[in-house]
């Protein structure tokens, strides 16, 4: 379909050379030489793009603008003016323009606009595609190397840039091409956690950073020297924060970027306590019993995060003024967002934000979320839509009011789940679907990840003589009632095995603008 074009300057005559070569490029251009008629010929007829002079004869060309843009509001408005005087453009932009011209122009210029405003789309998508398809090489021989910790989080990071360019453009071909790669990458990383993670959380050279380890390594040494507010927004993966970074960047600037590995199980009682301890789960139940509420008692499993980080912040010489803070639902967030002004004197502030979690686990509850968070990209959509219009925003804008670095983290990633395995297990076993613990399991050894606590620094009671995991996008079914439950879980959010989205997780240091 032939593009049309309005074209509305006072000096319309002398532009004749460029009507003739954009028309000569296939466009349709239609002129006038004043902004009334401009407005008059939007409203009866359907245009693609209008250039607009500033300075005509009757209504100005800001005046026209925004009589266009009352109309039809999604029409690309073009500016072209003499002037470069800074309100004129401050106003032309505040009224939505699509590009600011200065006179005189080129062929080539409008010609360049054009495309940027209504080729951007197919030229995004067949330069995306071009990109792709060129890195998708260099992946697939990443993958069939041996690599280490480190290199995986190049790998991991890589994958989800291309996740989320993949997902602007149209071409689904390609985005099934990045899901097979995805796959492979993971049954890959499967086989690096199972070969290396005892060796590593004994102590091996070759670690990576665990979440235990991190704040101690990296967070402690910046609490000595400036004030921070430690967020911990559960459940967060990676590609869930690069969809919240633009908006968190209004405030802040991104000073340290990188991804941290989580600790087995990937499920918050384990995670999360292990993180604020300072220790390995093991440790923690041997150190501190009391702080610690096993898989067979009863009770909240995380109710002493606020003391397992005083003992840490004790163990680490480090005597400061400090709060903790826990946001399980909107009002217990806003209430902290209105007297966030009380805790701007301490030295460190932790927040506990637990929504994604919920969002996880409410999507596995309701079939209306289930539908609004069909697949990934749907479910990154939906963690946006909610940090929008959440308490957690204003925050964080408290948080940069009060010139404090901001530090964002998590505990374990979740992924969607598709492929049932069997286990059996007794009575006592635990529910969770990427994890198990217990005695007398039962499953097939080549679909599981199995460890004794002691090999994996997890706590051994009564009742657990193993650990199980799930790997990849496999969720654990008892053969009770089978097809009921592989139909209601199937393509659910889970965590508490091993993949690359739950165990390789966001570290984000930020200061204020």
């Amino acid at each position: 379909m032939q593009v049309k074009i309005l074209w509305a300057d006072d000096e319309i005559d002398m532009l004749k050379s460029h009507i003739l070569f954009l028309e000569g490029k296939g466009y349709s251009v239609s002129t006038v030489n004043n902004g009334a008629d401009a407005v008059e010929m939007n409203k009866t007829d359907n245009f693609d793009i209008i250039f607009l002079d500033e300075n005509m004869p009757g209504i100005s060309g800001l005046e026209a603008l925004s009589r266009i843009k009352e109309d039809k509001p999604s029409i690309p408005v073009v500016m072209i003016t003499k002037s470069e005087e800074e309100h004129i453009m401050e106003e032309a932009i505040g009224n939505k323009i699509a590009d600011y011209l200065i006179k005189p122009v080129n062929p080539n210029q409008i010609l360049l606009t054009i495309k940027k405003n209504l080729d951007k789309s197919k030229l995004v998508s067949q330069t995306t595609n071009a990109n792709y398809q060129q890195e998708f090489r260099q992946l697939g021989m990443q993958l069939n190397s041996r690599m280490d910790a480190e290199e995986w989080k190049d790998m991991y990071q890589k994958l989800v840039y291309w996740e989320l360019e993949l997902e602007e453009i149209e071409d689904a071909g390609m985005r099934e091409i990045l899901d097979m790669q995805k796959k492979e990458a993971n049954t890959q990383f499967t086989r690096l956690i199972e070969d290396n993670y005892e060796d590593w959380i004994a102590g091996d050279d070759d670690a990576p950073l665990f979440l235990h380890q991190v704040f101690k390594e990296k967070i402690a040494p910046i609490v000595k020297e400036e004030k921070v507010c430690l967020l911990v927004i559960d459940n967060l993966r990676f590609d869930q924060w690069k969809v919240l970074k633009p908006i968190i960047e209004k405030q802040f600037r991104v000073a340290q970027e990188e991804i941290i590995y989580s600790i087995l199980p990937t499920a918050t009682q384990y995670a999360r306590n292990a993180f604020f301890a300072g220790l390995m789960p093991s440790d923690i139940v041997a150190k501190y019993p009391k702080y610690w509420i096993g898989e067979d008692e009863e009770g909240s499993k995380n109710k002493f995060e606020q003391e397992l980080m005083e003992t840490q912040l004790t163990r680490l010489g480090i005597n400061i003024k400090w709060s903790y803070n826990k946001i399980t639902n909107y009002e217990a967030g806003k209430k902290l967002a209105e007297s966030f002004h009380q805790l701007k004197d301490n030295q460190l502030n932790v927040v506990v934000y637990n929504f994604v979690d919920m969002l996880s686990h409410a999507r596995t509850e309701s079939e209306m979320i289930r539908e609004l968070a069909d697949d990934e990209a749907a479910y990154r959509s939906l963690t946006l839509s909610w940090f929008e219009h959440s308490p957690l925003q204003e925050i964080i804008k408290k948080v940069a009011e009060s010139k404090t670095k901001l530090i964002i983290t998590t505990d374990h990633g979740t992924v969607r789940v598709s492929n049932p395995v069997k286990i059996v297990g007794e009575r006592s076993t635990n529910t969770n679907l990427r994890y198990k613990v217990g005695r007398n399991l039962s499953y097939n050894k080549k679909e599981v990840f199995s460890a004794q606590p002691k090999d994996v620094r997890l706590p051994s009671t009564k009742m657990s003589s193993e650990y199980v995991f799930a790997q990849e996008n496999d969720f654990f079914v008892y053969p009770n009632n089978y097809n009921h439950f592989v139909k209601y879980y199937h393509n659910t959010f889970q965590h508490g095995g091993i993949s690359l989205e739950e165990i390789l997780i966001p570290y984000i240091e930020l200061d204020v603008k």
